[in-house]
């Protein structure tokens, strides 16, 4: 079973949408979540978890000695990799959610404000992962993002097994497109092949759609794929 760690402010925003859908239908059978609130290591009658950034600037900084003590909390045999949901970080990717996915154990970190006191950063084993070149305002969403990535991918967790197999992003390919009744809709036709009955065609003309696809939105992928070929 992989079990999540999460260290937030706003303890109350989970499993929220991991409780849902097939990713929810896991919890507690694939996988496990242990919310830690950081604000209940705070030392001060109002809790109070940031202060103001030497140097100064705008916003708030999270504080080290209270994540310090929030992350102490967690025996580190239950702890593993502490992962840090930051603007700052390493794209996440299929690849990286798949190592990620069989480890037993995780830690995210959650941010606020301006985000967390770099000496967090220098004293643990941080990983830094990031979920797109955009800013959010805090790290709870990217945090759930992660793990509904990671969930999805544990043997049992789909309906079918090769369903991840053949999403975007799998063998460096975007998805190719995809259809269901009705046949004819708003004057719009499904593709001849699909009722082909070949599938070998079908498959061709599949992988050939994905090729077409990421050369014309991701040309980085595009490019990892010819590279990998």
């Amino acid at each position: 079973m992989l079990h999540f760690n999460i260290f937030t402010l706003f303890p109350d925003m989970f499993p929220g949408l991991l409780g849902t859908s097939v990713v929810g239908r896991a919890l507690g059978h694939q996988w496990s979540l242990d919310v830690v609130p950081i604000r209940e290591f705070a030392t001060d009658k109002h809790q109070t978890v940031d202060s103001p950034p030497f140097g100064g600037g705008p916003g708030m900084v999270m504080r080290p000695d209270i994540i310090d003590a929030a992350l102490r909390s967690v025996p580190s045999a239950r702890r593993g990799q502490l992962i840090y949901l930051s603007p700052k970080g390493c794209p996440l990717d299929q690849d990286m959610v798949k190592k990620l996915s069989k480890s037993p154990n995780l830690s995210l970190l959650c941010g606020r404000y301006e985000g967390i006191d770099e000496r967090i950063i220098d004293t643990w084993d941080v990983l830094e992962v990031s979920i797109g070149d955009f800013v959010l305002s805090g790290g709870e969403l990217a945090a759930m993002c992660l793990i509904d990535a990671c969930v999805r991918v544990l043997p049992g967790v789909l309906g079918n097994e090769n369903s991840f197999r053949e999403e975007s992003f799998e063998d460096f390919l975007l998805d190719h497109p995809h259809y269901t009744k009705p046949k004819v809709w708003n004057g719009k036709q499904v593709p001849d092949i699909l009722f082909s009955g070949h599938h070998a065609d079908v498959k061709s003309w599949r992988l050939e759609q994905s090729k077409r696809l990421t050369e014309k939105r991701r040309p980085d992928l595009w490019k990892k794929y010819l590279d990998n070929s």
